[in-house]
């Protein structure tokens, strides 16, 4: 049976997909090719009629791994939430150095999940891990300014390398060290959480409150 153009683009949409989650959950060595298309629902033999090698599905599933959901921060854009870059940040930061996104990888940013590899696997995938970055960049600095939509300045494009330097650094490390010392892997989120975006402290002091008057209200 033929396979038309429409279900050719769904089938090389699933093996992006599959090839994007896996890589992150194992890593860019750790991933065959059997893997891919088993996970996408494929035959072996389907990558390579969408992909000319392995190395060019790695670089495509890398760069559409970029695109990735922070759940807290993405529903505060889609609810129209307050644009109060300290509420922005703290969702994005929250959001990022959380146990869920620590647990499950294949869902989450892979500058934490495979910088590493990208750093080994040879100038073509360094470049395509460097337009991710990028992008992440732009995308999160975006999300907590304060002005509305522009191009972020020096100030906030700095702001917002070292936030996610810092996080992407911190989650490895949590990730690292979850299996073995549990306590430590928490304390690195906590503690970079509260670092980078601790809770808003009240801005008002509350009036102390009234004495209670006597009930006859005479003096002894």
């Amino acid at each position: 049976m033929k396979v038309t153009k429409a279900q050719s683009a769904e089938n090389r949409a699933g093996i992006v997909e599959a090839a994007a989650r896996l890589y992150r959950e194992k890593g860019l060595g750790g991933v065959g090719v059997a893997d891919i298309t088993r996970n996408a629902g494929l035959t072996h033999g389907g990558l390579y009629r969408h992909f000319d090698s392995k190395d060019a599905l790695a670089r495509e599933a890398c760069l559409r791994a970029f695109d990735w959901t922070i759940t807290p921060l993405d529903k505060l854009e889609v609810e129209g939430g307050p644009h109060d870059p300290a509420a922005r940040l703290h969702a994005l930061v929250h959001g990022y150095l959380s146990a869920e996104h620590r647990d499950h990888p294949g869902d989450g940013c892979p500058a934490a999940a495979l910088a590493v590899d990208a750093a080994r696997a040879g100038p073509e995938m360094s470049e395509v891990f460097a337009q991710g970055v990028e992008s992440n960049i732009q995308r999160f600095a975006h999300a907590i300014m304060s002005d509305g939509p522009h191009a972020p300045g020096a100030e906030e494009r700095a702001q917002t390398i070292h936030v996610l330097a810092s996080m992407v650094g911190g989650l490895v490390l949590a990730r690292a060290t979850a299996a073995g010392n549990p306590a430590l892997s928490e304390e690195i989120l906590a503690t970079l959480r509260e670092q980078l975006a601790p809770e808003p402290k009240p801005t008002s002091k509350q009036k102390p409150k009234p004495k209670p008057k006597s009930k006859s209200g005479a003096r002894r």
